[in-house]
């Protein structure tokens, strides 16, 4: 599960089914034999989806990487045209979420082979579901993503993801409402049953005690089918 670690930090391979917010800090405690260990959750990912995460093990690197997320939307947002740039924000985001997943169909006219997707998400927390809306109102928010389609076999292509926003479900219901719901993902329009087939496959930030910059990646799960996408190294640390 642990795929780095430090003083300050610890990079995991979250398992599908794991609770980011509970079940793998305490997973972490027992592994590592501290009951009482700090664990600071400073992203999470939801508890179908597997896939890298950072979690701190002090209160200053948590604030640090929570300080890189939160520079890095404002970065995004002003790259995707939701915001004016300021004298703090950054010229690039650098607290880089990469996702990978397999969708329904090919690539057509409601889901180009690459592109920016930009809906109106609705949480309605006692369907336990997310919506797309029309427009902005109470309890809307904007999610904004970029994909590009890696490749296309039978009837699943396999999709890299770049988050721009973090909203819940953002991915499952951004896909699923351009009829390409992912793979295994039944709450949202998949006719395959499993575990959703999406991945947290890279993770870039800046160590908040060095500043060397650490960048992580995953192969294709196994369980998947087997596209041979090659995975290029960039400059850090790269799993």
């Amino acid at each position: 599960m642990i795929v780095y670690e430090d003083a300050a930090l610890a990079v995991v391979n979250k398992p599908a089914g794991l609770s980011s917010e509970s079940g793998l800090p305490d997973a972490l405690r027992a592994l590592w034999g501290k009951p009482d260990a700090y664990v600071g959750v400073v992203h999470r990912l939801d508890i179908g989806v597997s896939g890298l995460m950072v979690l701190a093990k002090t209160a200053k690197a948590a604030a640090a990487l929570t300080r890189q997320i939160t520079e890095s939307q404002d970065a995004y947002a002003v790259l995707d045209g939701r915001a004016e740039p300021t004298k703090h924000t950054p010229a690039a985001p650098v607290f880089v979420k990469q996702y990978r997943a397999v969708l329904a169909g090919a690539p057509d006219e409601s889901l180009p082979e690459a592109g920016t997707l930009r809906d109106y998400l609705f949480k309605d927390s006692r369907k336990g579901r997310v919506f797309p809306v029309s427009r902005p109102r109470k309890g809307v928010r904007e999610a904004v993503l970029e994909y590009r389609i890696l490749a296309t076999a039978g009837e699943s292509s396999l999709a890299e993801i770049t988050l721009h926003t973090g909203r819940t479900h953002q991915i499952r219901v951004q896909f699923a409402s351009r009829r390409h719901p992912l793979w295994g993902d039944g709450k949202y329009g998949s006719r395959i049953k499993g575990d959703i087939a999406l991945q947290s496959a890279r993770l870039r930030f800046i160590h908040p005690d060095t500043g060397t910059v650490m960048d992580f990646r995953l192969p294709v799960p196994g369980t998947w089918p087997a596209w041979g996408i090659r995975q290029e190294n960039d400059n850090g640390t790269t799993v």
